[in-house]
Order: structure tokens, then sequence, then C-alpha cells
């Protein structure tokens, strides 16, 4: 193709923007640009040359030993070329305008197709298995979205269920991949678990966790893959029997054995203020290990605590919230200001602490008694009292069964119902 400029015939390819230097880069350019006009093809030969480029990278990638790379190289090629990757059989099924689109579009070269390009728009790229191990791997990426805004420790108690549900399963079916998992091996998992349940007096819960835990990885891993298996995941869970309640301590217990003077001398200081501050807010332990110095707000006429999304998540929405201190809870939190370092990304070593703490020292009421209990307490004292179900719901940070109306109970008001319980 050639065009006349100022009386004498210039090859279209030398007009090519500097950039493109070889004369292999021009030639591209210029052949598949479809236009005579300087100035048009000057303005899309950027777009095309990259676009070649793209096309040579995505080609490039696919020459490896790694299939499911090979797989990811076949997408993005089919999508450089301006289509969506579909497999083969869907494909075949494409109305006839879009399949011939496909075929025109796979370079030949001396009447040999080029067999990378045919494969990416044909859907002939062989898609590697991926197995449970692999889907864990990929699920840290896919199901990132889940981690936005948790907290180093509360990350860590994420992942670690997810990690013990898969591992426990590779070692009692093997390290299947997802399109050979069936029924029978969903159901060896269960009799595994079974098995444990009777001869070693693990609950139904720990098992049901395993389940839920391996299903959500197998789950997200299918759908954001699109792989379209149809996993056998459905109706594998053990009944579960009435939940144990965590018994309150009582007051008495409190006032006489947790509070005498120097029963909590031996705990570091961090531990034992946590616990302080329990007594009088009812606030989860994981909860107040989180909170920071602008959380801890002693100046104003109504010293309180302000539970809050700061560095870490909350356990749901109704947890926001705002909580005066009275009592031993405010003399604590007055001992912290600065929040609790020692803790704040660690809740779980928290509470083994505090609670070998108090059995070792005969700090507890029963033996199925635990720091959780000050939590009932609190509420228990409240609910003796008469303070309305929304406000212990408020404090609690629990949910309501109704709507939420207005803005509840003022600051003040509530200094006044906690105090008529403090200890």
């Amino acid at each position: 193709m050639a065009i006349k400029r100022r009386g004498r015939k210039l090859s279209l390819y030398k007009r090519v923007p500097k950039r493109y230097e070889s004369v292999e880069q021009r030639k591209f350019v210029w052949l598949s640009l479809h236009t005579d006009s300087v100035s048009e093809a000057e303005t899309k030969a950027g777009l095309a040359w990259e676009q070649l480029i793209a096309g040579w990278e995505a080609k490039l990638a696919g020459d490896t030993s790694d299939a499911e790379q090979r797989f990811e190289s076949a997408r993005e090629l089919a999508e450089v070329r301006g289509f969506r990757y579909m497999r083969a059989e869907k494909v075949a099924k494409l109305p006839t305008e879009e399949l011939l689109a496909r075929i025109d579009a796979v370079p030949v070269s001396k009447g040999r197709p080029d067999l990378k390009e045919a494969a990416a728009l044909l859907g002939g790229a062989k898609e590697q298995e991926i197995t449970v191990t692999r889907a864990l791997m990929l699920y840290w990426d896919l199901a990132r979205e889940k981690t936005i805004g948790k907290s180093a420790d509360q990350l860590r108690k994420w992942k670690n269920p997810r990690k013990k549900a898969v591992q426990t399963f590779v070692k009692v079916v093997g390290d299947r991949a997802l399109s050979e998992i069936t029924g029978d091996d969903m159901l060896d998992f269960r009799a595994w678990w079974l098995d444990r349940i009777e001869n070693e007096g693990l609950s139904p819960g720990s098992a049901n966790k395993d389940l839920i835990h391996l299903g959500d990885v197998l789950k997200t891993v299918n759908k954001m893959k699109r792989l379209n298996l149809v996993l056998p995941l459905s109706d594998l869970s053990f009944k579960e029997g009435e939940a144990v309640q965590r018994p309150p301590f009582s007051d008495a217990w409190i006032k006489d054995k947790i509070l005498a003077q120097s029963a909590l001398d031996g705990l570091n200081k961090d531990a034992r203020c946590i616990l302080l501050a329990m007594v009088n807010t009812g606030a989860r332990p994981s909860e107040l290990a989180a909170l920071t110095s602008t959380q801890i707000r002693l100046d104003g006429n109504v010293p309180h605590i302000s539970i809050e999304p700061v560095v870490r998540q909350l356990k749901s929405a109704n947890a926001r919230r705002i909580i005066p201190l009275c009592g031993v809870s405010l003399e604590a939190m007055s001992a912290c200001l600065d929040g609790f370092p020692r803790y704040s990304d660690s809740s779980a070593s928290l509470s083994a602490t505090v609670n070998k703490y108090l059995r070792e020292n005969g700090l507890m009421e029963t033996p199925r008694h635990t720091l959780y209990g000050l939590r009932h307490s609190f509420e228990d004292r409240m609910l003796a009292v008469g303070v309305d179900e929304r406000i212990r719901r408020d404090l609690m940070g629990h949910a309501l069964d109704r709507e939420r109306y207005g803005k509840g109970a003022s600051l003040e008001h509530l200094q006044v119902l906690i105090q008529a319980t403090a200890l």
C-alpha cells in the first residue's frame, strides 16, 4: 500500500512515528491499520503496536511447563485479541457470525494456523486441574475482600481454621482435584469425624466448622475460577445439641474473690486492667485489647470508651458503641490510657493467660467458668435492676429483634444506669 505525497510515491510504513524504529514494527503498523490516511494511521499506530506487544507477551507466557500458567496465558491472549476466553464446547455453540469471527482472528502462516492463537480463541487450552491444597492457595487472593479491615490477629484467626480444614481433608481423603471429589469422598470425611466424636469426645460443632470452612474454600474457588463444578458439599453437617452456656460469675464471687486485695497482683498489668475493665462494661476481651488511646476518653463529663473499627474489624455493626466507665473499670482504664499494646494483636493469648491465672489461683467459681463470664455478669446486673432491653443490647453490642429507632440513651443516662450496678 502506498500514497502520493508532494508528487512522489512513499511507502506508508516509512511514515510511522519515530518510536517504531525497526522496519518490522513499521510494516506491521501500516499493514494492520486499514487506512490510506497518514494522520489517521499515526493516531492508531500506538494502540496497534501495544496490542501486538501484549499478544506476543501472552504467547510467550504460554511457553511454560506450568499448565495453570499456560491456561491463564490463553485467557490473556484471547482478551488481547478482543474475545473472552471460552471452553471449546461453548465456542462450538456460539452463533455462526461470532464463531466465524473467532476463526478469522486466528493468524495463518504458510497455510498453517498459529496453534497458540487457535487454542486461545477457540477454547482449546487445557485447563490445569486444581487440587484441594492448590485451591487453598488460590482462595487467599480470591477471598481477599473478606480480609479488609482485619487486624493481624483477626487475619490469623480467619486463616487458621481454613488451613486446618483443608489439611484434615487431605490427610483423610487425599489431595484430590476439585473435579474428582465425589460424594463418597465427603462421606468418608464425615465418617472420620463421626469416629472422633464418638471415641474422643469431640463436639459436633468442631466437625461442622471443618465442613463449613472446607466448603467455603472449595465453593469460592469453584465460583471465582468459573469451574462450573457441582461439588458434593450439602447435607453433611452433624446435629448439634443445645449450646453450652458460659456461666456468669456471681456478684459475691467477683467482690470477695476476684476483687479481693492482691488477688490479681500476679497478672501482668495489661491483662489485669482488661479483666477489671470488663467488670463494669461487659465489653468483649478482644474489644478491650484493641482499644487505642483515642478510644479511651476520660477527660469529659462522662469518662467512657468508644468501641469502633480502628485497627480491627468489629464482630458486627451492632458492636460499635460507647460505654461509660464506672467503679473498678474506671480505675483500670485510668491506669492504661495508651491501651493494651501487649494484647492488641493477640486477644487469644490474653484469654489463655487470664483463664490460666484464675484457675491456678482459685479464682474460678466453677470449672465451667471463664473470663468471658464477667461479660455475662454485667448483663445480669443490668437485668436485675430493670434496665430496658434496648439499652442492654446497645451496651452489650447485641442485635435488636426489631428496628432501632432514635439515638438511644444518652451517655449521661447510661452512666447513671451503670453506676447503680457498678462494683
